[in-house]
């Protein structure tokens, strides 16, 4: 069922296509604009502990949380409301964030924007297909959607490049709201709505219990470091998780329309997929993060040449997409899908090996480049290889299980890499601190003060001529080796499921299938189709 289309049956409006992909060009660069800010962040809010890791994850946690949910309200009560909707909330999120005058309020904003995100990534998608009647068009039409998509991860790094270099960090959150409500602006005069209810209802229990359970586990992970892993805090937060999950559990298997198919998984072949999909994209942006870091609040270069190493990230994906949708065509997906994932492993492994001190951008383009490869022969395959372990009927909800489970590994990645790194980053300058005989009493009890309240980034940020100045040589070395170690663990997860891919992954080949190319580059929003 569709209503309000005034285009004649079989042709999409073009107003909806415009409406649809600057929507989702949008809700890319809004999640992946603050990576290129970090240093800015650390420099002119000084985050300390685990703050800095937040305002990622605060955008990232409602958009793996509510990004389904969001695609059954489309259907249930119109899609051109919760574009114009998802638009107006990442505005105001852009506002809140833009004029924030601490960490908190940033949270805040950047959380809203994830919101509105969340709103974003599956309706425009929906939108474009609910126009379009024949197969041909479909294709054709998603794979605009999805160029767009990768535009919005090719523009994120230059507007936040430039906008920090030549303007403030605020300037870049100031730009996408202006973008942001372009888009609702246009969604409002071009979209036309579209719904479908038939069978289609909330899992309020499901949604409730998989955010409780989600936030919990996060804020576990990255408070653990901070806290200390056995605090009350940190160790209720895990108990919590444990207990929501085992109640999402029974939640979905008594769902009517449930937000996540728990049948799937009695499939061998979907359960190995799913954790591929989890490991990989937690190695993917994992790797990101670590890259932000070093660059920005390690290294403090400026954000555009950190913008550079984001541009060998996600830039390259766009290149490839002619590519490896005709190899999707031509390969077992699963194919495409662990040789991604092992260049992956060998641009984090090498990232790893690079000095602290190496401020080179030369340096960057080998490791970086195989993961910007390797990733976008992931992501183009990672759904369709999942998709193609399932009987033909189970096909769009595997995909949808899929997409839930690629954005929980999207979500773990700044966490965890970000508790392993800082973890090992405060041991290691505590104890150069506690051995350093070239250090006066004076400036090592300064450094220690430092290091209590606001951990390593805080110590290697402090001005070289004040008293804890001495011992920024060691935090930048405990840094160094910190992120180090999390270059690794992103390397050995790619590696992990490439290994899981070539040994334990069973299916038929697109062409056996029939599924277009492109559905390996549809992101979560595939979800709402």
């Amino acid at each position: 069922m569709s209503d309000a289309s005034a285009a004649p049956r079989g042709s999409l409006p073009l107003g909806t296509l415009v409406a649809g992909c600057l929507a989702v060009c949008l809700a890319q660069i809004g999640l992946a604009i603050p990576a290129t800010l970090n240093g800015l962040f650390q420099e002119h809010l000084h985050p300390v502990g685990s703050q800095l890791t937040w305002i990622s994850d605060a955008f990232l946690l409602p958009v793996a949380v509510l990004e389904l949910t969001f695609g059954v309200l489309g259907d249930l009560f119109g899609r051109k409301q919760l574009l114009i909707g998802g638009a107006v909330l990442l505005c105001a999120g852009e506002a809140v964030a833009a004029s924030a005058s601490g960490i908190h309020q940033l949270w805040a904003g950047q959380a809203l924007a994830g919101l509105g995100a969340a709103a974003l990534f599956p309706t425009s998608l929906a939108m474009i297909a609910a126009g379009t009647h024949t197969g041909p068009q479909r294709a054709r039409a998603i794979a605009v959607w999805a160029s767009s998509l990768s535009a919005g991860g090719f523009l994120a790094p230059l507007l936040g490049g430039i906008t920090g270099t030549y303007g403030s960090w605020r300037s870049a959150f100031v730009v996408v709201a202006a973008l942001a409500a372009v888009s609702a602006l246009v969604s409002l005069r071009l979209a036309a709505n579209s719904r479908s209810p038939e069978g289609r209802s909330l899992d309020v229990g499901g949604q409730v219990t998989i955010g409780v359970g989600l936030f919990a586990l996060l804020y576990a992970v990255i408070q653990g470091p901070a806290d200390g892993w056995g605090s009350a805090p940190v160790v209720v937060a895990f108990v919590i998780a444990a207990v929501v999950v085992g109640l999402f559990v029974a939640a979905e298997s008594r769902a009517r329309s449930p937000l996540l198919r728990l049948d799937l998984f009695r499939n061998r072949s979907f359960a190995i997929a799913s954790v591929v999909a989890v490991v990989g994209m937690f190695s993917f942006l994992g790797t990101a993060y670590a890259a932000s870091i070093r660059l920005g609040p390690i290294q403090h270069q400026s954000p555009m040449r950190t913008a550079f190493a984001f541009l060998l990230l996600n830039g390259i994906t766009p290149v490839l997409t002619p590519l490896t949708s005709r190899l999707l065509h031509r390969l077992p997906a699963r194919a495409l899908l662990s040789t991604g994932l092992a260049l992956m492993a060998a641009g984090d492994f090498l990232a790893a090996a690079l000095d602290v001190g190496d401020g080179h951008l030369t340096s960057l383009i080998l490791p970086l480049g195989l993961v910007g490869i390797g990733f976008a022969f992931t992501v183009s395959s990672i759904t369709a290889t999942a998709v193609n372990t399932v009987p033909l009927p189970l096909a769009g909800m595997a995909s949808a299980a899929t997409n839930l489970l690629r954005d929980f590994g999207f979500t773990l990645g700044p966490a965890v890499i970000g508790a392993v790194a800082l973890s090992q980053a405060a041991s290691r300058v505590t104890s150069a601190l506690a051995a350093s005989a070239s250090l006066n009493a004076e400036a090592r009890a300064a450094a220690h003060e430092v290091l209590k309240e606001g951990g390593p980034l805080a110590l290697n940020s402090v001005p070289a001529a004040s008293p804890p100045g001495a011992a920024r040589a060691y935090a930048l070395d405990a840094l160094g080796h910190g992120y180090a170690i999390g270059f690794v663990v992103c390397g050995a997860a790619a590696l992990f499921s490439a290994l899981l891919a070539v040994t334990a992954l069973r299916g038929r080949t697109a062409e056996e299938t029939g599924s277009p190319a492109q559905e390996g580059t549809e992101r979560s929003a595939l979800a709402a189709g």
